[in-house]
């Protein structure tokens, strides 16, 4: 699972969407988990592209740090919150994903998080 603002807008976050077309190619299911209210159905048609689910705070009524998020977004992926990995820049959430049973990485650069994910998932 990944954030969106502050990890995919990043301005090195081309390496990271490239990461995210071949995880899923290679089986991984991906979510993105955002505290915003929502998207148009042109962005989330777009956003299809590199995740399995999409789950915004402002349409499910939880919000990050709130364990809970963590577990409807690995509802929707249909994996138990063990199974899951969650990116973020903030480390409150990282901290509230880990709460919720996901290993929790903390993005402050997008070549330490590919690091981490490379060593979490090893084939994507």
């Amino acid at each position: 699972m990944v954030d969106f603002a502050g990890v995919l807008t990043d301005p090195d976050a081309g390496r990271l969407y490239d990461y995210l077309l071949t995880a899923r190619e290679r089986g991984v299911r991906t979510a993105l988990l955002s505290n915003a209210p929502g998207a148009s159905a042109e962005i989330k048609k777009t956003m299809f592209d590199y995740f399995d689910a999409l789950v915004f705070s402002g349409e499910v009524g939880v919000a990050k740090p709130d364990p809970e998020v963590y577990r409807i977004a690995a509802d929707r992926l249909g994996l138990p919150a063990t199974r899951c990995a969650f990116v973020d820049d903030s480390g409150a959430n990282v901290r509230g994903a880990v709460e919720a049973g996901m290993v929790g990485v903390h993005h402050r650069s997008v070549e330490e998080t590919l690091t981490e994910l490379g060593v979490l998932f090893p084939d994507s």
